[in-house]
Parts: structure tokens; C-alpha cells; sequence
């Protein structure tokens, strides 16, 4: 088991697991490293070529002031969506400066490079969900055969009882030892950790997910970035609430809720707000939104269901990250929303009583149909296409969920499979659609339209 639970869903701050939250990380870790030392900081790659519309200067900044994503304050200095000065003066008098250079290094398309003024450098890549890996980590995993080789950064497969990597092994020790697959996680996960602690984290991670929503639902006013994009969270909740709107509901009352749910997640994170890696923030939205449709919209929903089900989907996750990539900047967005769709289903398929196979089934359902996804952010920001790509997303992962739990399990594409579909994809994929905003909806939208060919 190269992860757990803990470490795949991690609390931070928006918009971007791999361009925020790990930028963050290893400049706090550089900053520690090396006390006193002034320190410059060149961004290569998708962290140049997108990184100040996913706050990626202002991350390294706080990360050398020593904060962390999980408990950095909401009014922290500089704030988020405000202009960041490239070099400066720490708060203890060190001084920084900050560069961009958009050709990626060979080994990895999210890669910084740290000097301190007494010429110690260390190279740190961002490589999805906030994970953090050394120059030396990065080619111990590429030794192992690159993309899809994992890293494990917690364990070992002697430190748990059910080592597992892919879903074919999952099943069988499924099958072998009669337990679900929530409950071989919550095994491995007590063996690492202490169960005590994986549960106060799993309720830490559910009861932020529920903050978040609630701040987005109530929160007015304009993203920042300049793409003038409007909340919409609290305007559709006001119209659900009072259904004003015809066109509401008309049989489909759960998937209004999801998309609302999905877009009140996404907006916070795009506005640099707290939360869930789920197993990113570009991704944030899809699985808080299916699980507060399973707290709304099925009975007898309970804290101990939130935790079947987180603990479901992560097993799905550390899957998806062993043999493929969450990271956008590798594998474009089916990394992202195609692996947060299929957590989402996975767990959903747990809590409404599906069998393993039938578990494994709902990821691969929705994992399927996200192949190719490119990540094109517009502007560089985790705005268009993504807050409304995550709604789209959660409503699938339901659908994907209640699919196969109608079936027996069984289908001609295995999770792993897909997986590795997933990972051949990635690899063949243009850089352009991986996070650059060099493609896509990055440069097409807004274009005139020869309206004569309409």
C-alpha cells in the first residue's frame, strides 16, 4: 500500500493541490532545511506556465514564512487573488525572490528549484494532490518504470496486514478474508497510523467538506483573476430554497442539490479558500458533493457512513496514484476529475450496499468515461472549465454508482484496466492540454465565430 487515507486526503487552501498546496510544502521544507538563508525560487514548467493564476507565487511565499496548507490563516498576508511582488522581504528580514521559466525539466512538468544564499539548491516537483517528492525520490520512482511506478511515502507493504496496489489483488483479499473493502482499508490504516487517529482525521476531513460547502453557499461576489467569474453557489441555493425557477427539479430535485453542492466547493477553492484534497483541488468538489447527496438524499445516513466512504474511495485513489497519476500536469484532467469521479462512485457504491466487485465496478464506470479529459485551465486559473466540470463529474459518479450496483460486478473493462488506460493516455497526451493553458478552452474561448457558417 504506497498511501493512506491520511495522506491522500489532506486539508489546504485553494486553488491548486499541485501548484498551491505542494509549492507550499516544499518551500516550508527548504525554509527549515536551510534557517537564516535567503533563498531564490525558480518555477519550471506547468508552475511557471500556470502559476500565478493558481497562486502558485503566493504558496512559496507563505510556505518560506513556515506555514502549512492545513492551518495557514484565512487572512494571511499576501492575500489570495492580489498581485504578488517576485521578490521582497520575509517577515525575520530574509529576503526572496521568485522566477518563471515555462520550459519543463525532463523529469517532471511541475518541478522548482530552491537556492539559498549560501548556494545550497534542491530541486522538489509537485506531482498531484499536494505530494512532494526530492530530485533523488522523483528518480527512484522513474528507476521504477516513471508514471504509474508510485511512491510510497508512508509504509511499507510489512507495516499493513492487506498489501495492495492494484484491484485485481484488492478483490482477492477481499474474497479471501471476507471483509469489505472499507474494512481492509480501516486495517492498513490502523497498522500505520492508529485507528484513533485515522478516524479523528476522516471526521476532521468530512466536517471541513461541510464547512466549505456552507461557506460557499453563502458567500456573493466575483471570483478573483480577472476572468470576472460570478459565484453562483448562493444564487442557486436561494432558487432552491424557494424554487422560483420552472425549470427546476422537474424529477431530477437530487441533481440540482449536487450541482450546487459541487459548485459551493469549487468557487471557495478557486477564491483560495480551505479545502479537501479529494484527491486534488482542482477536483475538490465532486466527492463533498456526492456525499452530502448521500447525507441528504439517503436514509439513515451517519458519520460512520462518511467514513465507509471516504475510506472506500481512498482505496480507489491509491490505486489510480500507484499505476497512473492524480496530477493534471501528467495526465491532463481525466487524472483529476476522472480519479475523483471514480472515489466518488466507489464510495457512493459502499454505502448503498454494493459488493467489492461492485465497488471496483462503479470507479471503473466513471473512470471510463473521463479518459482523455485535457486540463485547460482559462487564464491559467482553476475557474473555466473547472468549477462546472466538477458538478458534471459528481452527478456522474452517482450515476456510475447506481449503475453497477444494478449489475453483478462484472464487466469487460476491469478498474485496472482503465487504470492503465489511463496512464498510456497521459502519456500520449499533448503538453499543451496538461495544465499550461497552452490549449483547449485556454485559448479558444472568447474567439470571434463566423457567424455566416452558422
Amino acid at each position: 500500500m504506497a498511501i493512506s487515507a491520511v495522506d491522500l486526503f489532506s486539508i489546504g487552501i485553494g486553488p491548486s493541490s499541485s501548484h498551491t498546496v505542494g509549492p507550499m510544502r516544499a518551500a516550508a521544507r527548504f525554509a527549515s532545511d536551510h534557517p537564516h538563508q535567503d533563498v531564490h525560487i525558480e518555477l519550471r514548467g506547468s508552475l511557471a506556465a500556470t502559476g500565478v493564476g493558481h497562486g502558485t507565487d503566493r504558496a512559496v511565499i507563505l510556505g518560506l514564512e513556515g506555514y502549512a496548507p492545513d492551518s495557514v490563516p484565512d487572512n494571511v498576508d499576501p492575500p489570495a487573488g492580489e498581485p504578488v511582488a517576485l521578490s521582497g522581504q520575509l517577515s525575520d528580514g530574509r529576503k526572496y525572490t521568485i522566477t518563471f521559466n515555462t520550459d519543463p525539466l525532463p523529469e517532471h512538468p511541475n518541478a522548482m528549484l530552491f537556492r539559498a544564499g549560501d548556494g545550497a539548491e534542491e530541486r522538489f516537483f509537485s506531482v498531484g494532490g499536494g505530494f512532494i517528492l526530492t530530485g533523488s525520490e522523483l528518480a527512484e520512482r522513474t528507476k521504477r518504470g516513471g508514471l504509474g511506478a508510485g511512491v510510497t511515502t508512508t509504509g511499507h507493504p510489512d507495516d499493513v496486514p492487506y498489501y495492495f496496489t492494484t484491484s485485481a489483488r484488492l478483490l482477492m483479499l477481499s474474497h479471501r478474508n471476507e471483509l469489505r473493502i472499507c474494512e481492509i482499508m480501516a486495517a492498513n490504516e490502523t497498522a500505520l497510523h492508529g485507528w484513533d487517529k485515522v478516524e479523528e482525521h476522516l471526521d476532521r476531513v468530512w466536517h471541513t467538506m461541510q464547512n466549505c460547502v456552507q461557506s460557499g453557499i453563502s458567500t456573493e461576489g466575483t471570483l478573483p483573476g480577472g476572468l470576472s467569474v460570478e459565484r453562483r453557489a448562493p444564487r442557486l441555493h436561494n432558487a432552491l430554497q424557494n424554487r422560483r425557477d420552472p425549470h427546476i427539479s422537474a424529477g431530477f430535485g437530487a441533481m440540482e442539490w449536487v450541482n450546487l453542492f459541487a459548485l459551493a466547493v469549487n468557487e471557495e477553492n478557486a477564491a483560495g479558500g480551505r479545502v479537501v484534497t479529494a484527491p486534488t483541488n482542482g477536483a475538490a468538489g465532486i466527492i463533498p458533493a456526492v456525499m452530502h447527496y448521500a447525507r441528504d438524499f439517503l436514509p439513515s445516513f451517519q458519520d460512520s457512513d462518511a467514513r465507509r466512504f471516504l475510506l472506500t474511495a481512498a482505496a480507489i485513489g491509491l490505486i489510480i496514484k500507484e499505476n497512473a497519476s492524480i496530477s493534471g500536469a501528467e495526465v491532463g484532467c481525466q487524472g483529476e476529475v476522472g480519479s475523483a469521479a471514480a472515489m466518488a462512485a466507489a464510495g457512493l457504491s459502499e454505502i448503498l450496499g454494493g459488493t467489492p466487485e461492485q465497488v471496483t465496478n462503479a470507479a471503473e464506470i466513471a473512470l471510463e468515461h473521463n479518459l482523455g479529459l485535457t486540463c485547460d485551465p482559462v487564464g491559467g486559473l482553476v475557474q473555466i472549465p473547472c468549477i462546472e466540470r466538477n458538478a458534471i463529474a459528481a452527478v456522474q459518479a452517482i450515476n456510475a454508482a447506481r449503475l453497477a450496483n444494478l449489475g453483478t460486478g462484472i464487466h469487460h473493462v476491469s478498474l485496472d484496466d482503465c487504470v492503465r488506460t489511463m496512464a498510456d493516455t497521459g502519456r500520449d497526451m499533448m503538453g499543451k492540454y496538461k495544465e499550461t493553458s497552452m490549449g483547449g478552452l485556454a485559448v479558444h474561448i472568447g474567439l470571434p465565430v463566423n457567424h455566416t457558417e452558422c
